[in-house]
């Protein structure tokens, strides 16, 4: 090695342990290699160069074995291999580095394809990334079962399968189902394939049950060595290779529109896997690969990725958890759509009593059949058991008194965003419960101070914002007021893990996070239509973010009524940055949806209704204006957040508007954006995050 040092800092080695195991039915033997990083579980074996050395070294000490009928490859307990080290990115300066290490882990990968004998891949457990990728190199592959995460993430994360799978995995399964892997599942959250969906893909040769998974697939391999097994592999059709890359590439275009370029790159390999050799693909990967990690597209991808893996895990400003009352019962204000999917998720993860209440029965058994309506849902797409759901069933209760409240350990409000009621609905609550018992308000904007200032017991009264849809949603705003004492504080969070959301304490501020800047986003958007720029101008404006909505479609999701409402909340908090749109206000009482036409989903089109309705000046921006408007106004906001104490840190507003809005991963979240677009200097002089956090060092 040149350019990269034997190890990374603090890498954890894996190591890769050679014994020779005598094959069943006289098959010979089979030099067995284990990857194990010598931790638990709960640390996946990972490549760095010195784990690639040591394969390197144990692929050396097989070759000069001449006893042997086939070398095999399997993990340690639960783990095959998760891929590279990625936290040695960090000391990874010049594109050299990068593409000696994309080269090395071909140079060793490679091996397990250009053997004198037979290699059987026995994948054990998880396999992600390079681990996923080491098997396609191997002449067989056989999966456990009990596999829990099968993937190539990289794309997630702002790279491309660069140890061989973006040539491999195309000429194994065709140019569909590589791009289904590589490229869908990817995107949609890092989706994990099942064992039997890898195996029904071609993937895998053969699966087995964990139970006894080690002897089974080396009694196939047996079999495989003497012949009695033979796989049988069909060639892809390289006949519509290209039409399949070209509606791939169209349909990223209409999701993405350009704002990421790893995808694009993944597209390309796998483009051109259709007539490339073996080498030219590896060395595509590399090339690709080296890119990809000078880029910042990576290096905010990982930020994001650690803010999601560890500081949504150890949220800050939590008391401590021996604080935390006991919830044995919970109770929830309301059986509309969100009342209601708060009952499911409350059943579901505590698997204590919850009652819904609401002001007649005909809304209460409304409520109640929508929560039936889910659970056999999820029986019937085997997702439930009938058992599950029917216990489910009978925690959920429904009445239209809240006497059923007394002995709630938790009550949750989830009624009409409106100061009046909601104020109401606590004093009411409190009347009921005991003095131990948190009061929850699922408020999107409203002041929690303000809510329970005339209660006797303020102290218990905290803002638990949940996002839409609830079950899919995993950002939990956790709203203390000034009062709000530590147990109860205490109790909310240790709630919102048991729900398996990620919690982040925000201050009671109008809006708290993600609303108040989603909404700021909205009305520079309106402002730059009711001066005069053309609503189709203005939405594509934020293209290059890569939000999995656009503002217009957005506002047609949450209603123009919603999105008015806190814009009010917003304005006669801060009126000098959230104007009033008038625009929006007539949209709201013509008692449209949004501007768009109803039932166009795929490809939007304008109401003319709403267009004729609308008063512009004469003042229009191009699309890049809007967006340099709309970041600088983000900038300024996220800048008095943060002085203001909204959050704790720019790492929370980012942690909040990836989880809660959809922000991707490959922008790091909002302040890296902002940073790297040169807003935040524009803004406010300064950066957020210092150069070399979420971008490349300086």
């Amino acid at each position: 090695m040149s350019t990269i040092d034997a190890t990374i800092p603090d890498e954890v080695v894996t190591n890769a342990r050679v014994r020779v195991i005598d094959l069943p039915l006289a098959a010979g033997r089979m030099a067995l290699i284990t990857l194990d990083n010598d931790r638990d579980h709960t640390r996946p074996s990972t490549f760095g160069p010195a784990g690639l050395a040591l394969l390197d070294a144990a692929l050396d000490q097989i070759t000069a074995m001449t006893d042997i009928s086939a070398v095999g490859i399997t993990g340690k307990p639960f783990v095959f291999a998760v891929g590279a080290d990625l936290s040695g990115i960090s000391h990874v300066r010049e594109r050299s580095q990068a593409l000696e290490f994309a080269q090395l882990g071909h140079s060793v990968f490679r091996r397990f394809g250009e053997l004198d004998v037979p290699t059987f891949a026995l994948v054990n457990g998880a396999a992600m990334g390079g681990g996923f990728e080491l098997p396609l190199h191997c002449t067989y592959r056989t999966i456990s079962s009990g596999a829990a995460a099968l993937s190539l993430p990289e794309v997630f994360l702002g790279l491309i399968p660069g140890w061989g799978g973006a040539w491999l995995l195309p000429n194994l399964i065709g140019p569909a189902d590589a791009m289904q892997v590589i490229l869908t599942n990817s995107m949609m959250q890092n989706r994990q394939l099942k064992p039997a969906e890898a195996r029904k893909l071609g993937i895998f040769d053969a699966i087995f049950d964990p139970a006894d998974f080690l002897e089974q697939s080396l009694l196939w391999a047996a079999g495989v060595v003497n012949g009695d097994i033979v796989v049988k592999r069909t060639e892809p059709d390289r006949g519509l290779w290209d039409t399949v890359i070209g509606f791939a590439r169209s349909t990223l275009d209409s999701r993405t529109h350009g704002a990421f370029r790893s995808p694009y790159a993944a597209l390309e390999l796998i483009a051109a896997a259709k007539t490339s050799t073996r080498d030219e693909g590896f060395a595509a990967e590399d090339e690709a690969l080296a890119d990809l990690v000078m880029g910042d597209e990576l290096r905010a991808s990982l930020y994001a990725f650690d803010l999601v893996q560890k500081r949504a895990k150890s949220p800050v400003g939590v008391p401590d958890s021996s604080l935390a009352r006991p919830v044995t019962k919970v109770g929830i204000v309301g059986a509309g759509l969100m009342a209601s999917q708060l009952a499911l998720l409350f059943a579901r993860r505590l698997e204590v009593p919850v009652i819904m209440t609401d002001l007649d029965q005909d809304r209460v058994d409304k409520g109640l059949s929508y929560v039936r309506t889910e659970l056999e849902q999820q029986v019937s797409k085997g997702r439930m058991s009938q058992d599950k759901a029917n216990r489910l069933t009978a925690l959920i209760t429904g009445s239209t008194s809240k006497d059923g409240f007394a002995d709630a350990g938790f009550v949750i409000e989830a009624v009409f965003e409106n100061m009046a009621v909601k104020q109401q609905v606590l004093a009411e609550l409190e009347a009921i419960v005991t003095e131990t018992c948190v009061l929850a308000s699922n408020t999107s904007s409203l002041s929690i101070a303000e809510m329970s200032a005339g209660l006797a017991h303020p102290e218990r009264v905290i803002g638990f914002h949940f996002f839409n849809p609830v079950a899919v949603m995993p950002l939990l705003e956790i709203i203390p007021s000034g009062q709000t004492d530590d147990p109860t504080i205490a109790t909310a969070f240790a709630v919102g893990k048991a729900l398996k959301k990620s919690s982040v304490r925000v201050s009671d501020a109008p809006g708290f996070v993600v609303n108040r800047l989603l909404n700021l986003v909205m009305a520079e958007i309106f402002r730059a239509v009711d001066e005069g720029t053309d609503i189709l101008v203005a939405d594509r404006a934020l293209r290059p973010l890569g939000m999995p909505m656009s503002p217009f479609t957005l506002l047609q999701l949450v209603g123009p009524g919603v999105a008015y409402h806190v814009m009010e909340v917003l304005n006669a908090a801060f009126p000098e940055r959230f104007a009033l749109s008038e625009n929006l206000r007539r949209i709201v009482e013509a008692g449209k949806p949004g501007v768009w036409l109803p039932g166009g989903k795929s490809s939007p089109k304008l109401d003319p209704e709403v267009t004729a309705m609308l008063e512009q000046g004469s003042v229009a921006l191009t699309e890049q204006e809007v967006l340099d408007r709309v970041l600088d106004a983000l900038a300024r906001e996220a800048q008095l957040m943060l002085d203001e104490g909204v959050a704790a840190g720019a790492q929370d507003l980012d942690l909040c508007m990836i989880l809660g809005s959809g922000m991707p991963f490959a922008i790091g979240g909002l302040t890296p954006y902002l940073d790297r677009t040169g807003a935040s200097m524009r803004a406010n002089g300064k950066r957020f995050l210092p150069q070399g956090i979420a971008s490349l060092p300086g």
